[in-house]
């Protein structure tokens, strides 16, 4: 498995979680604009899954409780985010 699929399949991971936390989930609808019926083939999407992994990069604690229940390293969301598109860093020198 390549790096680009490893980081789709933490995405993958990440978006499982997100759902299941009823707190966060309604947050991320409504951030994303994602509705509940086009989740699955969003899913499938490397750019909505960048999406997921920004969301939780948002906020410490979702990376924590992510990571967590894991059983990830906290810079695993960041590494995978890279990986994804749009998430490459961009240097202004």
């Amino acid at each position: 498995m390549n790096r680009r699929e490893s980081a789709e399949t933490l995405a993958l991971q990440a978006f499982s979680w997100l759902l299941g936390q009823d707190d966060l989930v309604g947050v991320f609808l409504n951030a994303t604009g994602a509705g509940q019926g086009e989740l699955a083939a969003l899913a499938a999407d490397p750019v909505f899954l960048g999406a997921v992994l920004d969301f939780l990069l948002e906020d410490d604690a979702r990376v924590i409780g992510f990571c967590d229940a894991s059983a990830l390293p906290y810079t695993a969301v960041m590494q995978a985010r890279q990986e994804l598109p749009g998430g490459s860093l961009q240097h202004w020198t």
